[in-house]
Parts: C-alpha cells; structure tokens; sequence
C-alpha cells in the first residue's frame, strides 16, 4: 500500500498525498498545497517526482495533483465511496508524521458522520499529527474510509478525516483534461482557472488569495537559482520553509538559514571507521578544501561551508552560488573516497539505490 502513499513537500512544509490509480489523480488536502502550483512528491524511497496542482476546493480542502511516476504493480487503494463506514471499525492512518519516513497507526471510528461546521467528518481515536494531513485512512481491506485533515490542539485521541463519499463526489464532477490550476466554486461547482473575486458562472464569492503562489524570500530565491546549476528543479529540492535538502549522487545535501544570520550548506558523508583512525583523522586536519570545512559530529565526517546572509547582497553573490553547487559535487566523491580509502561506511542518509 505504501507505494501509492507520497510525502507531498512544498516550500512552507511537508504533508501527505495518495494516489487513485483508477482515478490517474493524486490527492491531498488543499491546506497542504495552498500557496502553491507545483509540488514535489516523495515516496517511501526517496524518489522526488513533480506534481502538478490542477484543482483546489478549499471549502472541502481537498486538492487534485497530476505526476508522472512509474507504474506501481503492489495493491491499489480503493476508492468505493458505497462502502460502510460504522462506529468502532478499525481504521489505519497512512502518511509521513512531521516528515518523518512513511508511518502507519491504528485505531478506531470514533464517529462515522460528525458534524462540524457545514459538513460530516470522519472522527477517530488514531493518531493524527502535523504532516499526517492528506493522507489516507483506509480499512483492512485496503479501501479509502476519508482523507486525514485535521486534529484538535487541545485534546489527544481526537482526528477528523473527509469523507471518501465527499472524495468520490468531488473527482466525478473534475472534468477538464488539461493540468491547468484550477479553483473549485463550491456554490455551483465551476471550476476557474483565472484569478477572479467572483465566479463568472453564479456570482460566488471567491477568496482571491487562493490563486496567489506563496512569495520565495529573497535567501530562497538566492539558493534555488544556485540549485539550478545542478541542472535540477529546485522545487524538488525543497523541504519546507528556507530549508532545502536533495540527494547529489549518493550524498544528501542540506541547505538552510540558520538563526536569521548565516546561510549553510552541510552533508553527513561518512560513519568513522573502526580502522586507520588516525590516518583518517590526520587527513581530515590537513585536507585543504577551499571554502569548505571537513569535521567529525557524533562519530560521522561532514562536510560544510556557511556565510553570513550578507555576504549574499556583495559582490560575492555569483561566487557563493558556485560554491553552495560545487559542495554537492564534492560531497558526492568524497563519500566514495573515504569509503574506499578507510572503509568508512556511507552515512545513513547516504542513497545507494
């Protein structure tokens, strides 16, 4: 099941997102895209795949993403908006809790239709948590009972989920073929593809800021320019506000602003041999490695390099660029390096598929 089940990560944070293969359509809450018209999905092997926002209904808060990813030949979710959901049935809660890898917990319906606001929620017993939202909740038949939207603050034991009749509802009235951004009128059901106040089709009110894409700050603009000189989308590298981390080879680079004041780039390369420490340890003390930094944290070698955020605004803008990209090239042969040299076990971080 979990090969249908995707990280969706965007540039204020990370969600869950699933895939109806039947469908050809990718689905997530609308509070965990908003802001934005491409994403990136990752699954439960790290792949990163770009995604498409092609429909928002933020009065259901349920959104439709298009990816191309490779074709999964595991057990299908089910999307059966007649079967019957009853208080008590087991219910599993699928997705990537504080972004954390892929996580499963169990629990029970604690109500079947509970009514918030204007609408039903699924509520359960199971544990919902930040980056959970997206996801699917599913039965032990593998069959979708609602999407994970939200949980209260004050109280433990306490998740909603949307319904899969809801879900159902809302794919059988997407009819467009296009990957167009559209806002979903939830009056008359028009979907809208240009920005408007109104729906040109009923009048409805619509919230304008649903169209807007969230405004990168001037560090993030900086940083993701410089990631193009890795020939990658930078959306793919993106994992949350000012925060970027990607794989370069096998090395994982990270790339974050630190206190308000110091942009830096680091890779955990290597674990420490048992053997030729010290020859591994003199190396390190006397590797000359331009701008960048080799050292040991809690027993694995890194490599970093770090400025100051104003150093950004100089007249050594192009150059830190050349530098944030030739870290991520380094890092990539230097693992291989003390691999080989010292035997020195790639970090866990470190993708070797």
């Amino acid at each position: 099941m979990e090969k249908n089940i995707y990280k969706v990560i965007t540039a204020l944070g990370t969600g869950t997102g699933f895939y109806i293969r039947d469908k050809g359509m990718f689905i997530s809450n609308y509070h965990v895209v908003a802001g934005s018209n491409e994403v990136a999905l990752e699954d439960h092997n790290k792949q990163r795949y770009l995604a498409k926002v092609v429909c928002v209904n933020p009065e259901s808060d349920i959104a439709f993403l298009k990816a191309k990813v490779p074709e999964s030949s595991g057990p299908a979710i089910k999307l059966n908006p007649a079967v019957e959901i009853k208080n008590t049935d087991k219910i599993y809660i699928h997705g990537y809790p504080f972004g954390l890898p892929y996580t499963v917990t169990e629990g029970i319906v604690s109500s079947a239709k509970q009514m918030m606001g204007q609408r039903y929620y699924l509520q359960t017993d199971a544990a919902v948590n930040p980056g959970n939202s997206g996801g699917p909740m599913l039965n032990t038949n593998g069959e979708l009972l609602g999407i994970t939207t939200l949980k209260f603050s004050e109280a433990d034991n306490v998740g909603f989920g949307i319904l899969h009749s809801d879900l159902s509802e809302e794919l059988d009235e997407y009819n467009v073929k296009d990957e167009v951004y559209h806002v979903k009128c939830n009056s008359c059901k028009t979907l809208i593809a240009e920005e408007t106040e109104f729906c040109p089709n009923c009048g409805n009110t619509i919230d304008k800021s649903t169209f807007e894409e969230f405004e990168l700050s001037h560090f993030a603009t900086f940083v993701e320019d410089a990631l193009r000189g890795l020939d990658m989308n930078p959306i793919l590298a993106r994992a949350g506000r000012d925060f970027w981390e990607f794989h370069q080879g096998s090395a994982l680079i990270r790339i974050f602003v630190y206190q308000n004041e110091y942009l830096i780039a680091s890779s955990p390369l290597n674990k420490l041999p048992s053997e030729k420490l010290e020859q591994l340890y003199t190396e390190l003390l006397s590797r000359p490695l331009d701008n960048y930094m080799l050292g040991v944290t809690e027993n694995h070698i890194y490599i970093s390099y770090r400025v100051h955020l104003s150093d950004i605004f100089s007249s050594q803008a192009d150059q830190i660029k050349k530098n944030l990209t030739e870290l991520a090239v380094r890092a990539d042969a230097l693992d291989n390096y003390f691999l080989d040299k010292y035997g020195a076990e790639m970090a866990v971080e470190a993708k070797t598929t």
